[in-house]
This record gives C-alpha cells, structure tokens and sequence, in this order.
C-alpha cells in the first residue's frame, strides 16, 4: 500500500516541530547541542521550531496523511548553499531566538554551511523526521523518494547531512554516497555525513 503525501502549511507548523522534536531528542547531534536530559527537554523543541519556520519560508515540508512523518526541503541554487557562509548572520540570529548563552546552536548553522556544497543547484533535504512509534514502517524512504524520483526526472542532484549511522545507511540504500572530504566531527561530539545524489537516468 502506498504512502499518502501532502505539502504541509503553516496551519501545520506545530505538528511538523513535534514530529521533528521527538524524532531527534535521542539523535547525537542533537544531544551534542543540547547537552543534558532536561536541558534538551527544555530546549530542543525551539530550535526545530526555526528550521521549520525557515524552510516553511523559504522551501517546502511535506507530511504523511496521517501526520507521522515529515520531510523539510530547501532547493539551493548553485553557489548560494542554504545556511550561512562566514558573514551571513542567520546561526547567529537562530542562536538569538533559540537559545542565546549556547554557542552550539549557532556554531552547528556555521559548520554546516562551511561542508555544504555550492557549485551546483541541488535540493537539499534539511531534515525528515518520523513518529518514534512509527519508525522502521518505511514512511521516510516515501517521502524521500517522491522528492527524488522528481529530482530524477528534471536531472537534479540531492544533498543531506547524515547525523547518524543508521540514517546514513538509509540514505546509502537511495542513491546516497558519503562526500568524505567533507565529513565534519563536531568538537568533541559526534561526525556528521555530507551526502550527495546523482539524478539517476
């Protein structure tokens, strides 16, 4: 049976930032910025608010019909990579909004965008989130797929950044490889995979 996919709206904006909040509360990256059970608990939620808020913006957000999962995309044209380069303020306007005494979450917007690639237009699958009680169902690899069977057709490549090995095998399973010269191990936390994606013919 297939999955049913919809573009979400900002009367969905709550629920893509607690499908995102709880499908990342155990992801390391999101542990290494958020240091601490209770202190991620307290924080975590407002940081996916800002990329949902950005990507709401600026790309699009597709959900499952019955708002399980969700996948938020940006298309980056070439030479202009989404997140910041060393003098775009938006980190540091996150951080402001965010969290303001934590440096991680500005510095994770700048490491970011320092390994993002930007000499070719590409779309860029910021993040995907699933439902932990539906996880392993196959709902992220249908919103995936929607997205790259497109990008096949109009002859555009995809980009993500894997933060964690088990995601990142999934995304070897699409298509997916690892950039290595651009693998990027956050300071004194976890590494995180630049991943690129030929159109397929």
């Amino acid at each position: 049976m297939g999955v049913a996919i919809r573009t979400a709206g900002e009367s969905d904006r709550e629920l893509v930032v607690r499908l995102l909040d709880e499908s990342f509360r155990e992801d390391p990256v999101s542990r290494w910025v958020f240091p601490g059970g209770a202190y991620l608990a307290r924080t975590h939620h407002k940081l996916m608010a800002a990329f949902t808020d950005i990507v709401l913006a600026a790309g699009w957000v597709d959900v499952t019909e019955d708002d399980s999962a969700c996948a938020l995309w940006l298309r980056v044209a070439a030479a202009d990579p989404a997140g910041a380069g060393p003098d775009d303020d938006g980190p540091a306007q996150v951080r402001a909004a965010v969290d303001p005494a934590n440096e991680r979450v500005e510095l994770i917007g700048r490491l970011t965008a320092g390994i993002h690639p930007a000499d070719r237009a590409h779309d860029y699958l910021w993040m995907i989130g699933v439902a932990p009680q539906r996880q392993g169902e196959g709902l992220g690899t249908a919103l995936m797929t929607q997205v790259l069977d497109r990008c096949d057709r109009e002859g555009r490549p995809a980009y993500l950044e894997a933060s964690n090995t088990g995601s990142r095998r999934l995304y070897e399973r699409l298509g997916f490889t690892v950039m290595t010269d651009r693998v990027l191990t956050l300071p004194d936390g976890p590494t995180m995979w630049p991943m690129w994606r030929e159109p397929r013919g």
